[in-house]
């Protein structure tokens, strides 16, 4: 059996080892520290002066965005149907009712004319949601041109969720940076990492200075401790950031890397009738976190999860896309504006082994496999 490849295994550069043992060294162990100020000011100039409050994890970023939004229980809070779960999650932790919102099957991310018509009707019922979560789907950045003037007109305010688009752009403009607030995850498979970790970020420092306050147990600032209001353990750990520390410091070079590899799957790939990519519309710029393929049924006679097991068997990992969230069955009984267009992309879609480290000749054997695969 050869060598495993994974779907996006962690990429280490060297400097993590220097600067973690640095954070033993200092005793600096415990959450937050010297390399939790330096992530977060190293984070903020990449997003163009943006603040940063470094969290546990992704979700918990996303989970502070709402909070700091002011969502709250009875709440009706949009969200991208084809998503992560935690997108949709933490919609529930404030005790909220989520409003799943179909893709556009060009792009395949929100569709501004489901989410227009929803804020018609929710706008004449006089129950316009608090707030609308875009996700930056497969780090491909969602279609802020149309999506940004509508929430404004219906002073609906934005969380974008950016977890696995750090690096990529809109416009020029770095994804992170179009919500009123955002949410990135440096979990394990990301395009960087702090092996668990995320950030919560906005131009607007009160907004972060809530955020930090909630993560810190919403401790109050006295000799004792003292509390008004719930609090949440959601801080980065010392020693995790002085791993994102270290990753940062080759953001761009993993960016290149895994543009390079979706451009090689597009060659090595591209001349099979009936397989085609993920989209990267007019004005983004992806980061292709992860590079992810269809199969069309009516050219193509193997399903994208008999690929996945055919790749599995040679000890190579894929993944099914994400199941829209209202298919979930946590979600059954949620609201969903659209048709169909996020249920077909579930039912033929397939991620490949995107990881920056990724060789040559390991994606060779990855693509030699699939046709095989489809062609046999």
């Amino acid at each position: 059996m050869e060598e495993r490849i994974f779907l996006s295994p962690p990429h280490m550069c060297g400097d993590e080892v220097v600067l973690t043992q640095e954070a033993f060294a200092s005793n600096w162990i415990a959450p937050l520290g010297p390399f939790v100020d330096r992530f977060e000011r190293e984070l903020g100039t990449y997003l163009d002066g943006r603040y940063v409050c470094a969290t546990s994890s992704g979700t918990g970023a996303l989970h502070l965005g709402l909070m700091v939004l002011g969502v709250t229980k009875g709440d009706r809070v949009y969200c991208s149907d084809f998503t992560f779960s935690a997108s949709a999650n933490i919609i529930r932790y404030c005790g909220a009712e989520p409003v799943f919102i179909d893709s556009d099957e060009k792009t395949w991310q929100m569709d501004p004319a489901c989410l227009e018509a929803a804020l018609a009707r929710d706008k004449r019922e006089n129950r316009l949601p608090k707030a609308v979560i875009v996700v930056d789907l497969y780090g491909i950045s969602a279609n802020y041109d149309a999506i940004l003037p509508l929430c404004e007109a219906y002073g609906v305010a934005v969380l974008e969720d950016s977890a696995e688009a750090l690096g990529s752009t809109y416009r020029s403009k770095k994804c992170g940076c179009f919500g009123r607030v955002s949410g990135f995850s440096f979990n394990g498979n990301k395009i960087i990492t702090t092996s668990g970790g995320g950030a919560m970020i906005s131009d607007d420092p009160e907004l972060v200075k809530r955020a930090r306050f909630l993560a810190t147990q919403a401790r109050e600032p006295r000799p004792y401790y003292h509390h008004y209001e719930i609090g949440y353990n959601y801080r980065l750990s010392n020693i995790l950031a002085a791993l994102g520390c270290g990753q940062m410091s080759v953001l761009e070079e993993r960016v290149k890397a895994r543009r390079e590899i979706c451009s090689r799957y597009h060659a090595m790939l591209g001349d099979i009738d009936g397989l085609s990519f993920m989209p990267e519309p007019e004005g983004a710029v992806s980061n292709c976190w992860l590079t992810v393929i269809q199969l069309d049924p009516e050219k193509i006679r193997l399903t994208p999860d008999a690929l996945r097991l055919c790749l599995e068997e040679a000890n190579i990992e894929s993944r099914l896309v994400w199941k829209p969230m209202h298919l979930q069955p946590v979600f059954e009984s949620c609201e969903f504006f659209g048709g169909d267009v996020c249920r077909k992309i579930f039912e033929r879609g397939l991620c490949l082994p995107s990881g920056s480290a990724l060789t040559q000749t390991q994606q060779i054997r990855i693509c030699d496999l699939i046709h095989k695969a489809i062609l046999r």
